[in-house]
């Protein structure tokens, strides 16, 4: 492995120190400048005569690559292309991403990434990150000490079964986790040096894929039971021996695993679900955003949630909290939130009831109260016509299953309700924000999981804020490594949802939306991230302790820029890399 060569000077300007020369670094991503490179640094690299004349600066290869990807007019095409561009020289992709994040968000993550991980195989042109297979039992620590880095400190893993709402993606749910740390870069500032996207790769029950000759997966059923569990085992330890600083994301694991794992986990190495707890901390950041816009107190929401898989109960877990906190407790806490599954409601009564969801059914004598006895009608339509949310969250996968009768209930009830249709990708969609606004006439507040155009209704703009866990999950991992924290918490996402919330101007809620534009994603995600380490440190699980006024100096010092560095040639023996590590 290599230490990003990475040097500050005895006024603390950085430099790198670079083990390369000529067309070997050219062709390395973290340290080639391509037509960036100046004179003297030809020159002294072994350069010359490798690049044509003239010198570029950063901007104007900016303009150039980001000519080069608008010219493609498929997303996927878009994507292909940034991920070459990323292959290529990772301070100029990651330029090209701040100054266009709007735009390529939906590119380099959901809704493209959900195709790019089908079509994982037939596009695939460079590997990135490491790949674990059952056959590398009882080596997994030896095959991480393969990863191109050795600072590594954040890790984004997933083990490819339940990748967005399309399913069992093998081999192909790599795109995830390059996705999701391609964000925590951009928005959070962490440094590419030290991410690494892992693929628990245990094969794959998707016969489409096993038929594929192009498949480039472990080509067998996938792995479960004790075998599984000993080889995610293994890959723990692992973790934390090789990476002993690193923050470990839990990504796309069916819901039985998801909460075993991270139940298991969440205490042996630092770590979190971003399924079940950034999916959490977002939505209920649209919620304390949309308590303002609409006037009714926390104490007063009514939320039904739609999908009782991860990420619904994972949401129902902070929810509540969240309403503890404003004060409910007892039956009126109970009662303050419905779940329903494709079966209906789920009551304790429930023979096929999951463990993961015992916790949010109702008792039979509480859906007695509301007429939602056994034997009686408990569909989406039955339960809105006599619970009365205020909001409705849908996390099913199922599109079109928020109908145009059930909103239209909804609405008979609640003068502004809150709709979020959370799944994606956009095909997943449980509605469409313009039909949700045209069933309410104009009166719903919609936020989704999937980003959507304004809605023209009315004689007025609706803007459509995207629940996107990018406005959680890169705040957390930053928050998270400047603290030092040594577990992660409920009460760190209940903060970085507050704080999300208070990020929501007054003319954004005005316009209808309840988070904030991507445009402001770094300054959202300090904010977040400050939230964060100021709860690590009073919950007594931060490794330092910093003031207050203190913290945004640390964040800020924390975040990467993907500016281009003075090189200056590595004072290097014979078969050996040096250079320093990023500590600051």
């Amino acid at each position: 492995m290599e230490r990003f060569g990475l040097k500050f000077d005895k006024h603390g300007n950085p430099h790198l120190a670079v083990p390369y020369r000529g067309t070997r670094l050219l062709r390395h991503p973290m340290y080639t400048k391509g037509t960036a490179f100046t004179q003297e640094e030809r020159v002294a690299f072994g350069l010359e005569g490798l690049l044509p004349h003239t010198v570029s600066t950063q901007d104007q290869q900016c303009a150039r690559a980001y000519a080069n990807i608008s010219r493609k007019q498929d997303p996927l095409e878009k994507y292909i292309g940034l991920a070459a561009l990323q292959d290529r020289n990772e301070h100029l992709f990651y330029r090209v991403l701040l100054d266009h994040i709007q735009e390529f968000l939906p590119i380099v993550y959901t809704p493209t990434v959900g195709q790019a991980c089908q079509e994982f195989s037939h596009i695939f042109r460079r590997a990135r990150g490491i790949w674990i297979t059952p056959e590398h039992r009882g080596r997994i620590f030896e095959v991480l000490g393969n990863a191109p880095f050795d600072d590594v400190r954040l890790i984004v893993v997933t083990d490819n079964e339940r990748i967005l709402g399309l399913g069992d993606q093998g081999a192909g749910g790599m795109g995830i986790p390059i996705g999701k740390l391609a964000l925590y870069t951009a928005a959070a500032g962490i440094p590419p040096w030290q991410t690494l996207p892992i693929s628990l790769d245990v094969g794959t029950d998707n016969q489409d894929l096993l038929a594929d000759e192009l498949y480039l997966g472990w080509r067998a059923p996938r792995l479960r039971g004790p075998e599984y569990d000993s080889l995610v085992e293994e890959f723990v330890y692992a973790v934390k021996r090789r990476f002993p600083r690193v923050l470990l994301q839990w990504e796309d694991f069916k819901k039985a695993n998801a909460f075993r794992l991270l139940d298991r986990y969440q205490k042996v190495l630092t770590s979190f679900n971003d399924d079940i707890q950034g999916t959490a901390a977002v939505v209920v950041a649209g919620l304390l955003a949309g308590s303002r816009a609409t006037g009714i107190p926390l104490q007063e929401q009514r939320v039904l949630f739609f999908g009782s898989g991860a990420a619904g109960i994972g949401i129902a877990r902070l929810v509540r909290a969240t309403l503890q906190q404003a004060g409910l407790e007892g039956e009126p806490l109970l009662a303050a939130t419905a779940n329903l599954d494709i079966n209906g409601l789920l009551t304790l009564d429930d023979p096929n009831l999951e463990p993961h969801a015992r916790d949010f059914a109702w008792s039979p004598a509480l859906a007695e109260q509301f007429g939602l006895s056994l034997g009686r009608p408990r569909d989406l339509l039955a339960v809105v016509r006599a619970y009365h949310p205020t909001l409705l969250i849908g996390t099913s996968g199922d599109p079109g299953t928020f109908t145009e009768e059930a909103i239209r209930e909804m609405a008979r009830h609640v003068e502004r309700p809150l709709v979020f249709p959370m799944s994606n990708p956009t095909s997943k969609c449980e509605a469409k924000p313009e039909d949700i606004l045209r069933w309410t006439e104009g009166r719903a507040l919609v936020a989704t999981g999937s980003p959507f155009e304004p809605v023209h209704f009315g004689g007025r703009v609706h803007v459509i804020g995207q629940s996107n866990n990018v406005f959680i999950f890169p705040g957390m991992g930053l928050g998270i490594l400047v603290a030092e924290a040594m577990e992660v918490t409920a009460g760190m996402f209940t903060a970085a949802a507050r704080r999300l919330a208070e990020n929501v101007h007054p003319g954004e809620l005005e316009v209808g939306s309840l988070f904030p534009p991507t445009a402001r994603i770094r300054e959202v995600t300090a904010s977040v991230a400050e939230a964060v380490v100021k709860e690590a440190r009073n919950a007594g699980v931060a490794g330092r302790s910093i003031a207050d006024e203190d913290i945004p100096a640390a964040i800020a010092q924390a975040m990467w820029h993907p500016g281009y560095l003075r090189e200056e040639v590595a004072p290097i023996e014979a078969g050996s890399l040096s250079g320093g590590v990023l500590s600051r």
